[in-house]
């Protein structure tokens, strides 16, 4: 496998590009943040965009990049005498620079991202040095040309210390014109000295109504299925991200099969069981596996949230709601749950980490349950 053939480390399976998204839904605040600073010429070169992962970030990313190519550097006076500011982030759609992003050979956009490992079969697990280096030509080879320059990092908390410190000797002295705009799942990771030199753009999760919305602009083109958007926006956190991954994978299925295989609780159903675990195994499966072991801690998260705050509405799977009371009726057994949902999570991520079998990881897990529930 040659390095074009590797995936796009910063695309969503069964998703279209952000830089081919065009509308940002549920995301108004942070808009309105970044166009006030440019309205009120206090444009800062660096950004750092946070939230959760799969809420718009990289979408917002893009957004702002397609603004700031495609304004004018001075807009001169408004009808009245006064300046034409821009009132949204839209950009100019007879722009010729808009076709150019659109079709990812835009001269005026780097985007920092993870590349190939060292022997060029595999994308590498954090973006290195030599991709910072990389950045420092572009930023030098286009300076000759003006204009206005941006650099989309997806995502800043993938950086390996040396490129994280070749970053900030950037960020400490900005090349002129350029707009650094940093996305973090985990802005907690990054240096403190990189969070120091941007200022934030916090962006939320999506209610239910938001996400339908999203999902329309943010899927392939094609058919959307039907699907439970309020039972979707509470299994994926209200992440768009999170969310294409389900539809993918067939999550809300597959969520609403391991809650009939705990609704067996506390005489489990073995054959179930069995089932669930062996369809977890084999190399082809790893998306499955991890699909899977995201869904059991989400299932178990909510079953300790029940015995405090009551079953969450609305269920994310039929009879979720009830089996959720009879496994947390009060406080108590919220935190038995409570700490079976960390102590489990730490083992799925140990087992995946060690590479253990994955139907035995997961039926052992599937068996602590059980314990739990008698």
């Amino acid at each position: 496998m040659s390095a074009a053939d590797l995936p796009d480390p910063t695309l969503a399976p069964g998703a279209r590009h952000p830089r081919e998204t065009r509308v940002l839904v549920g995301q108004t605040r942070a808009e309105e943040d970044f166009l006030d600073a440019f309205n009120m010429g206090r444009l800062h070169h660096g950004w750092l965009l946070t939230g959760p992962r799969g809420v718009g970030k990289a979408t917002l990313a893009w957004r702002i990049a397609r603004f700031l190519l495609t304004r004018p550097d001075d807009s001169g006076p408004g009808l009245f005498g006064e300046p034409d500011l821009p009132h949204s982030l839209d950009a100019d759609p007879d722009h010729p620079a808009l076709a150019r992003i659109t079709a990812g050979s835009e001269p005026g956009i780097f985007t920092l991202k993870r590349g190939p490992n060292e022997k060029e079969t595999a994308l590498s697990q954090d973006i290195r040095v030599d991709q910072v280096r990389k950045l420092k030509s572009f930023l030098h080879l286009s300076a000759t040309e003006g204009g206005r320059r941006v650099v989309i990092v997806d995502a800043a908390d993938e950086l390996n210390i040396q490129a994280a410190n070749a970053l900030l000797k950037l960020l400490e002295e900005p090349p002129p014109r350029v707009t650094f705009l940093l996305i973090a799942h985990q802005p907690a990771r990054l240096l403190p000295t990189i969070r120091s030199r941007c200022r934030e753009l916090r962006l939320g999760t999506l209610s239910p109504e938001q996400m339908e919305a999203a999902l329309a602009a943010a899927e392939d083109e094609g058919e959307p299925p039907e699907l439970d958007h309020h039972a979707l926006a509470a299994l994926s956190g209200g992440s768009v991200g999170a969310a294409i991954r389900l539809i993918n994978l067939e999550g809300m299925t597959r969520y609403a099969n391991l809650i009939k295989l705990m609704a067996t609780l506390p005489q489990l159903d073995r054959l179930g069981a069995i089932a669930l675990a062996e369809g977890c195994a084999g190399k082809t499966n790893e998306a499955r596996l991890d699909l899977t072991l995201g869904l059991v801690e989400l299932f178990l998260a909510r079953v300790a949230r029940t015995g405090v705050a009551g079953a969450p509405m609305p269920q994310a799977a039929p009879g979720e709601a009830e089996l959720l009371t009879r496994l947390s009726p009060d406080e108590q057994a919220a935190m038995k749950w409570a700490r079976l949902h960390q102590t489990l999570g730490v083992r799925a991520r140990h087992g995946r980490a060690v590479n253990l079998d994955p139907a035995a990881l997961v039926m052992d897990i599937v068996l602590e349950i059980t314990a739990a529930a008698a």
